[in-house]
């Protein structure tokens, strides 16, 4: 169902800003899972770290960029 009030997100368009900063950690989680390219996932690390610092999302981060590569291969 589809209508004015409908908004589509398409996932490729979230800044860093926009994956990392939510409130909730489901939110966060659900921003790095659909990192699809490692240019997207080092804007958001340089990100991370030029802000939070937070080793959790670092983490998650790493292992995200673990799974870009392995898809690749």
């Amino acid at each position: 169902m589809s209508g004015p009030d409908v908004q589509s997100t398409d996932t490729s368009e979230l800044s860093p800003e926009q994956r990392l900063e939510p409130a909730n950690t489901r939110l966060i989680n659900a921003g790095i899972v659909t990192i699809s390219d490692m240019e997207t996932l080092r804007a958001c690390v340089a990100y991370e770290n030029a802000n939070q610092q937070r080793v959790q999302i670092l983490r998650r981060l790493e292992e995200r960029a673990t799974e870009i590569r392995s898809q690749d291969d």
